[in-house]
C-alpha cells in the first residue's frame, strides 16, 4: 500500500528527484539564496530546514546525517560552522521563499529561496 508515501513529482524518477534536491541543497547552502520554481522551492525548504535543525545538535551523529544528505565536506562544515549557529535561538522557519513572478519562457511561478539573517 502507498498510504502516506506522497511527494511532489518534480521529475520522472526517484533517482532524478534525489539528484535535483542534492544540487539545490548544495547551491542554497553555498550561495545563501537561489531562484527556482515554486514546487521545487517548497520541497527544498522542507529538506533544508530539517538539515539545519539536525545540525543545531552539533554532535558526530548529526554531522554524519548532514554529510549523508549533502555529500560535500566543505558544505557540511559550512552548515555546522556558520549556518546552524546563526539559528541557535530560533525554533524553526530558517528559510524564506519569496514569490518573484512567472518565468519568462513557460510561465512557471518562480520563488527566491533564501536563508534568513
Amino acid at each position: 500500500m502507498r498510504h502516506r508515501k506522497g511527494r511532489k513529482k518534480l521529475v520522472p524518477t526517484t533517482r532524478e528527484h534525489k539528484g535535483l534536491m542534492l544540487n539545490l541543497l548544495k547551491a542554497l547552502f553555498k550561495r545563501q539564496e537561489i531562484k527556482t520554481t515554486q514546487a521545487r522551492g517548497k520541497e527544498l525548504k522542507k529538506l533544508a530546514e530539517h538539515l539545519i535543525t539536525v545540525a543545531k545538535k552539533n554532535d558526530i551523529h548529526s554531522r554524519r546525517q548532514v554529510f549523508r544528505a549533502v555529500r560535500d565536506k566543505e558544505i557540511t562544515q559550512d552548515v555546522f560552522n556558520s549556518i546552524a549557529p546563526r539559528f541557535s535561538e530560533r525554533k524553526g522557519g530558517y528559510i524564506q521563499a519569496i514569490k518573484v513572478g512567472p518565468r519568462r519562457g513557460d510561465g512557471a511561478q518562480m520563488v527566491l529561496v533564501k536563508l534568513l539573517k
